[in-house]
């Protein structure tokens, strides 16, 4: 029954249009995808290109995990690889900028290493095709998403 409740939070939400497969702007054109697009919009900012990146690979997870399309959902997260290193190199030369409690740089990591972990346990889940494992990590991703906002980025 758990499984089925998520499934229909998961699709009540693609349905409401909060997430969708393809992100777009205000006037009709795809949003950018490729993280040579992505580093040239946000000027090689690496946290910048990392959440944008983030937010196109969630949309499509959001949408495959609810399909049960283990392919798909990794296929989405390889599209991240490497990013947490550049974040963390750039929180610690000071390329970076944490705009809610910069001093919690340590905490930062740690909660951004625990979120790869999870991306990466999704990827397993995924190749091995588990559509309840692939939904359990989605929403917990999803809340270390909400919960990693409210504490550092500006309201």
């Amino acid at each position: 029954m758990r499984m089925y409740t998520g499934m229909v939070a998961v699709i009540a939400l693609f349905a409401s249009g909060l997430i969708t497969p393809h992100r777009l702007d205000a006037g009709g054109k795809e949003q950018l995808h490729t993280q040579q697009e992505q580093q040239h919009q946000h000027g090689g900012n690496p946290l910048l290109e990392e959440m944008a990146l983030l937010d196109n690979a969630f949309r499509e997870v959001v949408s495959a995990v609810s399909l049960g399309e283990g392919e798909r959902v990794h296929k989405a997260l390889e599209t991240l690889h490497g990013t947490m290193e550049k974040t963390h190199a750039g929180v610690h030369s000071g390329a970076v900028r944490i705009p809610v409690n910069a001093d919690r740089t340590a905490e930062f990591d740690r909660r951004d290493t625990e979120f790869h972990g999870d991306l990466e346990a999704l990827a397993q889940a995924a190749q091995a095709g588990n559509q309840k494992v692939m939904l359990s990590l989605t929403k917990k991703l999803l809340d270390g998403c909400v919960n990693c906002h409210q504490t550092f980025r500006k309201p």
